[in-house]
């Protein structure tokens, strides 16, 4: 007597339901991987500016209720400085370094709002922000 073996491979038709599968889950899951870039971003653009304000506000209890100037921003935020604001060993250093902007991969600080730089400061207020145009207030 013959015995007839059965087929153990797949059909033609189960392979293709399988790839469609995959294909519609590719197509569900690969758009949230492309958020996390920028929401990764986003949440190291909101730590950078909350330890930098942080700081600002240490420095101007501990220099008479003055804000860093402009001119010397980076030297009195990452060095000593007197109560003056002038070089020394004194208060400070508050920062490493001044942290590179997440969104435009650059460190440079400014006044005006018009311009490419990473970080905008006003020392009459205080006032830091973020060059980001994506997430306006921050």
């Amino acid at each position: 007597m013959l015995y007839k073996r059965a087929s153990r491979a797949f059909t033609l038709v189960e392979v293709l339901i399988v790839v469609i599968i995959l294909g519609i889950l590719a197509a569900v899951v690969v758009p949230q991987f492309s958020d996390a870039s920028s929401d990764a971003k986003l949440s190291a653009l909101q730590t950078n500016l909350q330890s930098i304000r942080s700081q600002l506000q240490l420095y101007k209890i501990q220099h008479n209720d003055t804000w860093p100037t402009l001119a010397s921003f980076t030297a009195q935020m990452t060095a000593g400085t007197k109560a003056d604001g002038t070089a020394g060993t004194v208060y400070g250093p508050y920062l490493l370094s001044i942290p590179n902007n997440p969104f435009t991969d650059t460190n440079t600080v400014t006044k005006g709002a018009n311009d490419s730089s990473a970080w905008y400061y006003d020392d009459s207020t205080g006032e830091f922000r973020a060059n980001d145009t994506a997430h306006t207030g921050l």
